[in-house]
């Protein structure tokens, strides 16, 4: 059994319900989802003028290797609408593998753990909210440490309507 935390990430529609619906269609019994982040509200990061996105993390126990979960993440993203039309545009859902248990994988079509995850405040804050003191593997600082690098990108909780 491994621990993998994934991201969750949507700027179309229904924002907070692509999210709920992704948790629904990933949970299954071999991917048993044991914490789910705050949802977090955040500016778009490399391609302004889009709408802002809803972000949150999963963490999860599987049973699945790493290719497999990949393989399900894209059926999940496919079912919720999910188009690839503009690199790094509006997207309807967005799931990313953020750390696979402490493996480092460096294939083509996926790399663990995800390349640019330290550079991103929408993931570090609710990667620091469910795992403050976890270790990245390659760069070998916690998460609290990694966000406390970032300066910028604006990210705020989402609190309740």
């Amino acid at each position: 059994m491994k621990t993998v935390y994934l991201s969750l990430g949507s700027n179309i529609g229904n924002r907070e319900e692509m999210l709920q619906q992704a948790v629904r269609l990933l949970a299954s019994a071999d991917f048993r989802i044991t914490r789910m982040s705050s949802v977090y509200e955040t500016e778009p990061q490399d391609v302004r003028g889009q709408p802002w996105f809803l972000n949150m993390v999963l963490e999860a126990e599987t049973t699945v290797f790493p290719r497999q979960l990949l393989g399900r993440i894209q059926k999940v993203e496919q079912q919720l609408g999910r188009r690839r039309l503009a690199p790094k545009g509006p997207r309807t859902i967005d799931i990313d593998i953020l750390l696979f248990g402490t493996a480092v994988i460096d294939t083509t079509g996926l790399t663990v753990p995800h390349p640019r995850m330290a550079e991103r405040r929408f993931v570090l804050e609710p990667m620091t909210e469910l795992a403050p003191d976890l270790r990245h593997p390659v760069l070998r600082r916690t998460m609290r440490e990694l966000l406390g690098t970032i300066r910028r990108q604006t990210v705020r909780r989402k609190t309740g309507d």
